[in-house]
């Protein structure tokens, strides 16, 4: 049975939340366990969780849920492309899938409410459906 972890960031928790009960079910109804929850201040302490994840050998994979919302400078666009190339690079060097379940950035308060189910579903099958051969 796969065992993923998953990385919650509790910044915009009132997404964040809704994130990590949908990625819960999600990896139930695929038939994985969730063995590991870890949640993270905000979207950029995420890679340290990210690499503590994929260090365990019970994990298989790691789905990374998150929250940017668009303020009014290019922070949110900043701290996703950190998070995600930082993301990619732990993804690549422990050769486990890591679902990056990120909204953002640009996206209104509005919009990443809309897209959580989604963003949390998908973030849970890549961890799941890409896993890396041995």
């Amino acid at each position: 049975m796969p065992a993923i972890a998953l990385v919650v960031s509790d910044f915009n928790w009132e997404i964040t939340s809704m994130m990590e009960k949908e990625a819960m079910k999600e990896a139930s109804d695929a038939g994985a366990m969730v063995v590991a929850t870890v949640h993270v201040n905000g979207v950029f302490d995420s890679p340290l969780a990210v690499q503590r994840m994929l260090e365990r050998k019970d994990v298989t994979g790691v789905a990374v849920l998150g929250a940017v919302i668009k303020g009014k400078t290019k922070h949110d666009e900043v701290i996703v492309d950190a998070a995600a190339q930082a993301i990619t690079r732990l993804s690549l060097e422990f050769r486990k899938p890591v679902g990056f379940g990120m909204i953002g950035p640009g996206a209104t308060e509005t919009q990443a409410m809309e897209r959580a189910v989604e963003y949390a579903k998908r973030a849970v099958r890549s961890a799941l459906n890409a896993q890396a051969d041995g």
